[in-house]
């Protein structure tokens, strides 16, 4: 049995339940879990944002331990320590031979269910559960493909390598992976979330010569100095478009990343940009949502739009070179969590989420 948070249906609180759970099948690992993130994306899923089947297990962003493996792993072994990856790139698709293994076709048709179309999880009705993006990490055990494990080293904190597994690859990989990005450029962004507050150290990296964090709450921007801001501006009470190009000598950005995702923060991060600029949607907007964007100044300051999913390339790329980043002292991981959950306080967590406090939450499956 495994115990697990299962969403019934969007709006309720998640239900914490034992599952009965297959062994895994060929390909595929069973991984301990160790901890798992906290993510907007999941709670797009709970307010029914994001269209998901139900019963479903959500969680995406986690690290954890092999268990066992099953018939052609090549890989991985028991007792590996691994980061887990929501796109489980299957490396044949179209997307994946042209290097989008972030985009892979295979993963989206299959959905929430395991490449063999099959799940992997039934409750006490005999109900298939389905997984988000194939992990549903709030569970303390999941069978998953092989892979969507990237195996690191002990020295990694779990901690840390659950982050890496989506808010960390998200928001730093959304900035590094820029194909014409370079150092020095000025840079907004748009939302100091979990996402935000690593686009925002993807922006030190770079060795950006002004990082501008927007947000509504001034907790927030207070606390986006840790990871390399340089100025804050709070859109609620300041018009954040004057105050760039005012920090900017009028000419405004050279990038601007919306870590949020909504129709006023694109505006805003387009409205921002010096000529030749490029706006990079990184935060996921709820279903349905279009931006108003001005096609003249698009055209005439010669602007560009780009949308960054999971980092812009495949993610055991980026999750390689972030490691490396945080095992050389470049990138501070540790400092964006800030709070500690059992899975049995899963629905707190979001509650703490929802109401906007700062850094990352982590479910601890040790707790």
């Amino acid at each position: 049995m495994v115990k697990a948070a299962v969403l019934y249906e969007a709006n309720k609180p998640m239900v914490i339940k034992d599952l009965d759970q297959q062994s895994p099948k060929s390909n595929e690992v069973k991984v301990k879990m160790l901890a798992a993130g906290v993510c907007a994306s999941d709670h797009h899923v709970m307010k029914g944002e994001t269209a998901f089947p139900m019963p479903i297990v959500v969680g995406h962003e986690g690290a954890g331990i092999i268990e066992d493996v099953g018939e052609n792993v090549k890989s991985l072994n028991k007792g590996d320590k691994c980061i887990l990856s929501f796109v489980a790139s299957c490396g044949s698709c179209n997307s994946c031979r042209s290097g989008l293994g972030n985009l892979c076709d295979t993963n989206r048709l299959t959905g929430t269910k395991q490449y063999d179309g099959t799940f992997r999880l039934k409750d006490e009705n005999n109900n298939d559960i389905h997984q988000m993006a194939k992990l549903g990490v709030f569970a303390d055990e999941i069978v998953i493909p092989e892979n969507a494990c990237y195996k690191i080293d002990d020295d990694v904190p779990i901690d840390v390598a659950c982050l890496i597994g989506c808010s960390v690859t998200t928001g730093v990989g959304g900035v590094i992976n820029q194909k014409d990005i370079f150092p020095g450029a000025t840079i907004a962004v748009f939302g100091t979330g979990g996402v935000g507050l690593n686009s925002i150290l993807g922006g030190s990296l770079m060795n950006s010569s002004k990082i501008i964090a927007v947000d509504i709450l001034d907790s927030k921007l207070e606390f986006s100095y840790k990871f390399g801001a340089t100025h804050t501006i709070n859109s609620k009470t300041d018009d954040p478009i004057e105050k760039i190009l005012e920090l900017t000598d009028g000419k405004g950005v050279d990038f601007g990343f919306d870590a949020f995702g909504s129709a006023i923060t694109t505006e805003q991060m387009m409205g921002s940009l010096t000529k030749g600029g490029t706006g990079v949607l990184i935060g996921l907007a709820p279903l349905g949502v279009k931006a108003n964007i001005d096609l003249v100044d698009l055209v005439r300051d010669h602007k560009t739009l780009v949308g960054s999913y999971y980092g812009s390339v495949s993610p055991h790329v980026t999750f390689e070179r972030i490691v490396d980043f945080y095992k050389s002292g470049k990138i501070d991981i540790n400092s964006v969590i800030e709070r500690k959950y059992s899975l049995e306080e899963i629905n707190e967590a979001y509650h703490d989420l929802e109401t906007g406090k700062d850094g990352r939450g982590i479910i601890d499956f040790t707790i």
